[in-house]
Parts: C-alpha cells; sequence; structure tokens
C-alpha cells in the first residue's frame, strides 16, 4: 500500500498514549517502538481508489480476529475536549478471550459496521445513533466523550484507511469497534483524569449465510441484571463481565448464546447477551421495552421502524418468560447478528423449539434490514452514510 507520511507537532505524545493501550475487549495489543515509528500515517484520497481487495478468503472469513492496516485514536486534554485525532498502523495484536475486560475501570464501548454495495460504495449504518449512545453513555458514567461529529471522523478515517478489509458485496462487512475509555490513574472509584477514544475494525463473514443457521438459546437464572437506574442502557465495557462468564458456560454446554431474564422478579425476559430478542404472535411483534437495564440496539430501532411500516403492530413491553411458548417465530437483533433467527430456547431443562424455515415475519425483516445496509433497497430514512 502506497502511503504518505504525515506528521503531527509532536508524535512523542500519540506514541505515549497509545503504549499505555494494554488490554481492549478481548484483544491484547503490543504498541512496539516499530510499531510505533509508523505512526500517524495516512493515506490519501487518489491511492484509496486505486487500492485492491485484501488478499484473504473472503467465503470463509469466519469472525476470528483478522489484523487490519489502521486504528485511530485521539485523547482528551484537560479541559475534557479531545485532541486532533491520529491514525495508526496497528502494533502486534493478539486474541486474548481469557482478557475480556478492560484494566481501566472505565469504558465504553460501540459496534458498528461497514458494507460494500453492488456498486462498490463503502456505506456506514447509521453512525450518527452509535455516536449519540456513547455520548448518553459517557455523561451517565461522568466520562469526557467525543462529540458527534469527532465521533463519525474518527469512524470514516477507519474505514477509509481498511478500505480494502471492507468484503465484496455479499460477503460480509467491516466489523467496527469506537472505544472510549479512563487513561489516566484514578483513585478509587474517582474518574479518570484524561479518555482515550480508539476506533479500529475487523472484516466478518456475514452472520448467516443464507439465513438457514439459527441460534439456540439458554435461559440464565444465575447471573442478575443491571437494576432500574443501573447502567444496563449503556454499553459499558464493566456490564460484560458476568455476561462473558454466563456464555461461556452455556457455549460448554452446547448452546450458542444466553437469554436473560429481569434481576427484579425473575419472571420476564430482557435480552441476549448484547443483543435484543422479539417473539412473532398471531397479530404482533412483541419486545421487551427499554426501560434502563435492556440496551436500546440501534438495529433493534430500526426493525421496529421497518415492521410498523410494513404494517405490523409492534408492542414494546414486559414479556413473560412463559409467552416463549406461544411464539410462532423469535428472532434477535444485533450490530454483527442483523436479524438473527432462533431456533430454540431451553428454560429450566424445558426446551421450546421454532421452525426457522417458517419464519416468514423474521425473514421480511432481515431482508429489508440488510438491502438498506447494503444500499440494493432505496434508503428513505437517510439511515446509510456512504463515505467512499
Amino acid at each position: 500500500m502506497a502511503l504518505r507520511r504525515c506528521l503531527p507537532q509532536s508524535s512523542t505524545t500519540s506514541t505515549n498514549y497509545l503504549s499505555k493501550i494494554i488490554q481492549i475487549w478481548g484483544f491484547r495489543m503490543h504498541v512496539t517502538k516499530a510499531a510505533a515509528s509508523v505512526v500517524e500515517e495516512h493515506v490519501s484520497e487518489a491511492e484509496r481508489e486505486d487500492e485492491e481487495y485484501a488478499d484473504v478468503d473472503w467465503d470463509n472469513l469466519g469472525f476470528s480476529l483478522v489484523r487490519t492496516d489502521y486504528m485511530f485514536a485521539t485523547r482528551s486534554g484537560s479541559e475534557g475536549n479531545f485532541e486532533q485525532g491520529y491514525l495508526s498502523r496497528y502494533g502486534n495484536i493478539e486474541l486474548n478471550p481469557a482478557a475480556g475486560i478492560l484494566n481501566y475501570g472505565q469504558g465504553l464501548i460501540e459496534g458498528m459496521k461497514a458494507c460494500r454495495g453492488e456498486d462498490g460504495k463503502v456505506l456506514l449504518f447509521r453512525p450518527e445513533q452509535n455516536a449519540m449512545r456513547m455520548k448518553i453513555g459517557a455523561e451517565r458514567m461522568c466520562m469526557h466523550s467525543p462529540s458527534v461529529q469527532h465521533f463519525i471522523e474518527g469512524v470514516k478515517q477507519t474505514v477509509l484507511a481498511n478500505r480494502r478489509w471492507v468484503p465484496p458485496p455479499g460477503k460480509g462487512s467491516l466489523y467496527i469497534r469506537p472505544l472510549l475509555f479512563g487513561s489516566g490513574a484514578s483513585l478509587g472509584v474517582a474518574p479518570a483524569p484524561e479518555y482515550t477514544f480508539l476506533v479500529f475494525g475487523s472484516p466478518v463473514q456475514n452472520y448467516f449465510k443464507e439465513g438457514t443457521a439459527a441460534l439456540n438459546l439458554y435461559v440464565e437464572e444465575v447471573i442478575p441484571r443491571a437494576y432500574l437506574g443501573g447502567t444496563g442502557g449503556v454499553k459499558a465495557i464493566s456490564n460484560y463481565g458476568p455476561v462473558l462468564e454466563a456464555m461461556r458456560r452455556a457455549k460448554s454446554r452446547g448452546f450458542s448464546d444466553v437469554l436473560y431474564l429481569d434481576a427484579e422478579t425473575g419472571k420476564n425476559i430482557e435480552e441476549v447477551s448484547a443483543s435484543n430478542i422479539f417473539l412473532v404472535k398471531e397479530n404482533s411483534i412483541v419486545t421487551p421495552a427499554t426501560n434502563g437495564t435492556i440496551l436500546e440496539g440501534i438495529t433493534r430501532k430500526s426493525v421496529i421502524e421497518i415492521a410498523l411500516d410494513l404494517g405490523y403492530k409492534v408492542e414494546e413491553r414486559t414479556v413473560a418468560v412463559e409467552e416463549l411458548k406461544e411464539a410462532r417465530e423469535v428472532f434477535c437483533t444485533g450490530t454483527a447478528t442483523g436479524v438473527a433467527s432462533v431456533g430454540s430456547i431451553t428454560f429450566q431443562n424445558t426446551r421450546t423449539e421454532y421452525k426457522v424455515g417458517d419464519a416468514h415475519v423474521t425473514q421480511q425483516l432481515r431482508s429489508i434490514l440488510v438491502g438498506i445496509q447494503t444500499g440494493s433497497i432505496q434508503d428513505t430514512k437517510d439511515w446509510v452514510m456512504e463515505i467512499a
């Protein structure tokens, strides 16, 4: 890849704070001196246009970490304003599932994806929604936050610099991870004196090839969820500790994910790890209402709007666990999954199965969502941002 070096006034500052990054959401990152020597490199627009696809097997991409070329990083100053961002080459990165949680106590995480349309254009799906959620979450946790414009610019720079890693049409997406974490020393639970905003990405395949795979869920009754007024509505990294442990136990028993009940009564369903859940009943689509303990997913909001436009009745309300037996279809929504069919749910050793092949509503919603994200269906709601 042809590169144009663009050094800021002080590369030492950038190198020093990038070197602080030790563990980030399951990835152990070592920013070495060799890697630090090539930070702040930018790719010109003309050079990006000439790039070819990366040399990988796009049909068998999977979901393991694929190292791309660049990440975006910036740090808040003493007044809480974020400094000019830097686009930096990755250092050595190794996947470390055991690491899991950020070492800095305070952290927020977002999930986004960039898709390539049939015409080759690179598209982002509702980036301003992710930016607003991070901003609201940061305010709730007394953290400095990048502005919506700063957030979107960091994501755009990351995607453009890694354009060759955006899969060909129909092969998947570039999964983007914007992170915000306290990067200075703090006493107890006091807010950190400064914060780092980081964006990196990795290409992933389509979660469901041809929509045939389905989740088999296990209802978790052990791990309590956030109570009203807690941080359940915020993508706080500290929330994922018990989630990861519950998922590990479920996967060891052959399940693909965990469905949680509410912590207050233990009688109502909430969400599937970091995904939202929907039940298709006789004449309506039902989903648990977001009330401070359930993350209001951006894909969730989008799917509800699509369903309403199609004439479906959508109920956002308390959903008793017993209603799982009454549903004709069950699906989950999330950034990586899009709209994911659920094939079975096991609760108290009783397994309820759903006929995925007959899941007309799920397939319809998935098709329209993917069509909007990839530009094959007209985006009348201005959800998609074309960046290249």
